[in-house]
C-alpha cells in the first residue's frame, strides 16, 4: 500500500492511497469460491454451482464489498501511520479505472477526504470574573416552599358569594366591536382563576364582585402591542354572566400534609427537616448551574478554535432529530413545522466549540474523573427519592448511564481547574430569583 497525504485547507485531509490490484482480484476469488460452497442456483445442487456461473452473477457485489473492505482497512492503517486524529466521517472516492469490472492488472488508487481535530488554544483566563451566588436556606425558605406546595395542592369548593381574587370561576362572555362579534371574542363555560393573569386586568376588575348567576356590560381598550391584532388598541363591549364561583382552600400543614410529601409518621418537624434537605441540594445545583455558565462562556470568549464541519453538521441533525422526537411526543408532526437547519447552527456550533474545549482541558491537565467522584454525584442524585439504594443500583446497573455521570464530572473538574485562575466573587443572590419563584 502506498499513501500520501494533501492538506487541503486547515483541517481538511486527501489521503491518496493506491492498493496492488493482485490482492483486490485476489480476495474477490476467494470469496467466490467461498461462495460457490453454499450458493442455491437452480438446476444445480448446493455447492455444485460452475464458479463462472457464481462469479457473473455476484461479481460486481463481492468485488464491491471487497473494495469497500481494503478502503477502510487502508485509511485506518494509514491514519494510525499518521498519528491523525479523524473528525466526523471521511468521504471515499475511487478513480474511474478503480470502478471498473474488467480493470487492468494495475493499482487500485483512491482518495479519502477528511477533516481533523483542530488544535485547541485556551487564552490566559486570569482577567475573567466569575459570580458565585451565595443563597442561604432557613426557615423563611422553607415557609415559602412549604406555600408553593400548598398551592399545588389546592382544592376548590362552589361558594354562593360576590367573586373575589383567587376563586375560580366559571362565565359566559360575548364581546363585540361597534356592535359586530369578531374571532375569539366569544366562549360558553369559561374556566378561569382569577388573580393568575390569564385574563386582562381591567376584565378581571370588572368580574370582581359579581354574583353567581349575575350579567354585567361593560367596555374596555386592549392594550396596543396585545397578541390579537384585529383587536389590539380597539374598544370592546362584553356582556358576561357568572355561572359559578369556587372558592380556594389550602391545605392545613399538619400531619396529612406531611403524609401527602412523603412522610409516613405525618411528622411536621420531619417534613421540614427534609424539605430543607432537598432545597440545600437544589439551591447548590443552580448555583452549580450558574457558576457553569459563566465558566463555559468564558472559555468560549477566551479559546481560539477553528471548528470541523462534520461535527458542526452531526451535531446540528442531532439537535433537529432531538425536536422531531419532541414534536412527536406531543403528537404533532415534525414535517408540518419548518425546521431551517440554519436556525440550529448556532448552538450546534456552541456545543461543538464547548465539548472540543473541555475535551483538551481534560487530556491537557489530566482532569478525568475519578470513581469516588462519580459515587458522590450518583449518590446525591438518589438522595432526591424515597428509596436511595435503588436508585444507586439502577446506575451502576448501566454503563451509559454512568457515562452521563463521567461527563458531569469532567465538566466540575473543568469547572474546578478555571475557578483555580480566574477572579471569583462571592453574591449575594435573591432565593426566590434563583428558583424562578413569581413574587
Amino acid at each position: 500500500m502506498q499513501a500520501t497525504i494533501e492538506k487541503v485547507s486547515n483541517l481538511e485531509r486527501r489521503l491518496n492511497v493506491a492498493l496492488p490490484a493482485q490482492e483486490i482480484d485476489a480476495e474477490v476469488a476467494n470469496r467466490l469460491k467461498r461462495l460457490a460452497r453454499t450458493v442455491r442456483m437452480h438446476g444445480f445442487r448446493p455447492g455444485k454451482v460452475p464458479y463462472r456461473l457464481v462469479e457473473a452473477q455476484f461479481g460486481g457485489q463481492v468485488r464491491q464489498e471487497v473494495l469497500g473492505d481494503a478502503l477502510q482497512k487502508s485509511f485506518g492503517e494509514a491514519v494510525r501511520q499518521q498519528n491523525l486524529r479523524v473528525a466526523g466521517y471521511p468521504r471515499f472516492e475511487l478513480t474511474p479505472q478503480s470502478e471498473a469490472a474488467d480493470q487492468p492488472a494495475s493499482d487500485v488508487q483512491f482518495s479519502a477526504t477528511f477533516e481533523v481535530y483542530p488544535d485547541i488554544v485556551v487564552g490566559d483566563l486570569a482577567d475573567v470574573a466569575i459570580d458565585r451566588p451565595q443563597v442561604p436556606v432557613g426557615d423563611a425558605e422553607i415557609d415559602k416552599t412549604i406555600e408553593i406546595l400548598r398551592k399545588q395542592r389546592v382544592h376548590y369548593d362552589v361558594v354562593e358569594r360576590p367573586v373575589q381574587s383567587g376563586d375560580r370561576i366559571v362565565i359566559d362572555y360575548a364581546g363585540t366591536i361597534e356592535g359586530a362579534p369578531f374571532a375569539g371574542g366569544t366562549a360558553s363555560d369559561h374556566e378561569t382563576v382569577l388573580g393568575e393573569g390569564r385574563l386582562l386586568p381591567d376584565f378581571e376588575s370588572n368580574i370582581l364582585g359579581m354574583s353567581p348567576g349575575e350579567q354585567r356590560s361593560f367596555e374596555l381598550t386592549f392594550p396596543e402591542d396585545y397578541h390579537g391584532k384585529d383587536v389590539a388598541g380597539k374598544t370592546v363591549r362584553f356582556e358576561v354572566t357568572l355561572k359559578r364561583v369556587a372558592a380556594a382552600h389550602l391545605p392545613e400543614v399538619d400531619a396529612e400534609f406531611a403524609k401527602s410529601l412523603g412522610v409516613v409518621d405525618g411528622d411536621v418537624a420531619k417534613m421540614r427537616e427534609d424539605i430543607r434537605a432537598n432545597l440545600e441540594r437544589e439551591v447548590r445545583r443552580r448555583c452549580q448551574a450558574r457558576v457553569k455558565d459563566q465558566v463555559m462562556k468564558a472559555l468560549l470568549e477566551k479559546t481560539t478554535i477553528e471548528l470541523p464541519n462534520a461535527l458542526v453538521q452531526m451535531e446540528t441533525e442531532r439537535l433537529m432529530e432531538g425536536m422531531r422526537r419532541d414534536f412527536a411526543a406531543r403528537g404533532m408532526k415534525a414535517e408540518d413545522v419548518p425546521m431551517p437547519r440554519e436556525a440550529f447552527e448556532p448552538e450546534a456550533r456552541k456545543r461543538v466549540a464547548l465539548g472540543l474545549i473541555v475535551a483538551e482541558l481534560v487530556r491537557r491537565e489530566n482532569l478525568v474523573a475519578q470513581p469516588d467522584q462519580v459515587k458522590a454525584i450518583v449518590q446525591d442524585y438518589a438522595q432526591s427519592y424515597e428509596r436511595p439504594e435503588e436508585v444507586v443500583r439502577w446506575y451502576y446497573q448501566s454503563p451509559e448511564r454512568l457515562r452521563e455521570v463521567e461527563s458531569l464530572v469532567l465538566e466540575n473538574n473543568v469547572v474546578d481547574w478555571v475557578l483555580g485562575r480566574v477572579k471569583v466573587e462571592d453574591k449575594p443572590t435573591d432565593f426566590d430569583e434563583l428558583m424562578g419563584n413569581a413574587k
